[in-house]
């Protein structure tokens, strides 16, 4: 997801973009474990989008 996009979101739906993403990072670890990743490049795709998340809650908590 582009930072654009992120920042049109409100503080609330960033949470939930934020948790979603958790979700889907700890899914995509269960299946590097069993063997079966299909994506690989996910990893860092969602570990990024979660840092960019992350980020932008914290400045919008400053204002």
């Amino acid at each position: 997801m582009k930072i654009q996009e992120l920042r049109a979101l409100s503080k609330d739906e960033l949470q939930v973009k934020l948790k979603s993403l958790k979700e889907e990072l700890v899914k995509i670890n269960l299946e590097r474990y069993a063997g079966r990743v299909e994506k690989p490049h996910m990893f860092s795709v969602v570990k990024r989008d979660i840092a960019r998340i992350l980020t932008l809650l914290n400045t919008k908590k400053d204002k």
